[in-house]
């Protein structure tokens, strides 16, 4: 439960903001409303930045410090967002979150690989996603809640003490796992020679890319969600409600997926996942091409839950695959593979997300492709083999 808590201060500073997207780009001056999704991909670009530092400085001086200096960082960029008054603060607090969020995040994966690897990995990265996903299933609808109180900046001030929250518990609660006999040097020979060792691993390179190409896509959906709900189908108010059902999804996939796992293998999910999401957004477009009239909300509806669903099996076995081949240096690894998977997805993310022209099909078309881009990247990649 903590370690879920931990994890979802990412999804949380996502998707808690989303209803009031469209009032903060208002309030901050922006001209474009597409422009108001930065507030977002901002968010990840400290992220991504956050995994490179926040991994091997734990393999170095143990998880425990690490995470609760990222709590620190990621306090300090909710104040700076909470008191902006243009686009540009905002932005600054916004990479800050993302880089104090990096830390938690990273770090809690290296906690699960030290006493956990492979299949069993991946069982319970699964557990932790299935109560993990609670978070974004309801974060719109708390955030909307909160803005009441006082628009969106109350949005801010709900992050914080969250934060600080999960900061207290983890510091009482959480041992170090690092023992000191596994700890690394921090040189740049070390870090030169892990990044070089991890990425000329096939599995490693491989599922990497594929895990950015899955986020890419799903990045595309937060960004532009508000919108495509609101604008495109109409339902106002009820964003939160049709949000939840989709996030909901992907949570009932990572539960089947614990249950699963273990007898059927990483792999085998993972590219039945693959070949779903593909056949589900080509289906969707090739219906939509021939159909007479707009696209209607029962339509999206009944191409998102079952694709989204396909996306919860991806999330938590192609981590897993990634880092099958680097239990000697999990904070190293998992800051790699977060790191290079973000920074894949990001300009994925943000070129998909604005290409938003008042329907769904540039994001539909984006899951295809992405999809077929992934599926592609784990057939090239093929199983892991521990030969040690």
């Amino acid at each position: 439960m903590l370690l879920a808590f931990m994890v979802s201060i990412v999804a949380m500073a996502t998707d808690v903001m989303l209803p009031a997207l469209q009032e903060m780009g208002q309030n901050l001056g922006v001209t474009d409303p597409n422009d108001a999704q930065l507030v977002i991909t901002s968010l990840f670009v400290g992220f991504a930045i956050g995994q490179l530092l926040a991994g091997p400085l734990s393999d170095r001086f143990g998880r425990r410090p690490v995470i609760i200096w990222g709590y620190a960082a990621f306090m300090v960029g909710c104040v700076l967002s909470l008191i902006a008054e243009d686009m540009t603060l905002m932005l600054i607090g916004r990479v800050l979150q993302g880089l104090g969020a990096a830390a938690p995040r990273v770090v809690s994966i290296s906690l699960i690989r030290d006493g956990y690897e492979g299949r069993a990995m991946a069982k319970v990265m699964s557990v932790i996603m299935s109560v993990f996903i609670l978070v974004p299933a309801l974060a719109p609808s708390i955030g909307q809640g909160v803005m009441v109180f006082g628009g969106w900046p109350t949005t801010f001030v709900l992050l914080f003490f969250m934060a600080l929250s999960a900061c207290v518990w983890f510091g009482l609660r959480q041992p170090e796992t690092l023992t000191p006999e596994n700890q690394r040097p921090l040189t740049a020979a070390m870090l030169f020679s892990g990044c070089a060792e991890a990425l000329r691993n096939p599995v490693v390179f491989g599922y990497t890319a594929a895990t950015g190409c899955v986020f890419g896509a799903f990045l595309s959906y937060l960004s532009s969600a508000q919108q495509i709900f609101q604008q495109t189908f109409g339902v106002g108010d009820d964003f939160p409600i049709y949000f939840a059902a989709a996030a909901l999804s992907i949570g009932a996939a990572s539960l089947v997926n614990s249950m699963l796992v273990m007898r059927l293998g990483m792999r085998r999910i993972s590219t039945v996942a693959l070949v779903g999401v593909v056949a589900l957004s080509g289906a969707f477009l090739a219906l939509e091409m021939i159909a007479e009239g707009p696209i209607l909300l029962w339509h999206f509806m009944a191409w998102i839950m079952p694709s989204f669903f396909c996306i919860g099996l991806l999330f938590g076995n192609l981590n897993a695959l990634a880092m099958a081949p680097l239990g000697h240096m999990a904070g190293l690894g998992s800051a790699l593979v977060g790191s290079v998977s973000t920074v894949m997805s990001i300009p994925a993310g943000w070129f998909i997300g604005n290409l938003y022209d008042g329907s769904a099909i540039p994001m539909v078309a984006g899951f295809l492709c992405l999809g077929a881009a992934a599926l592609a990247i784990v057939l090239w990649a093929g199983p892991y083999v521990d030969r040690s």
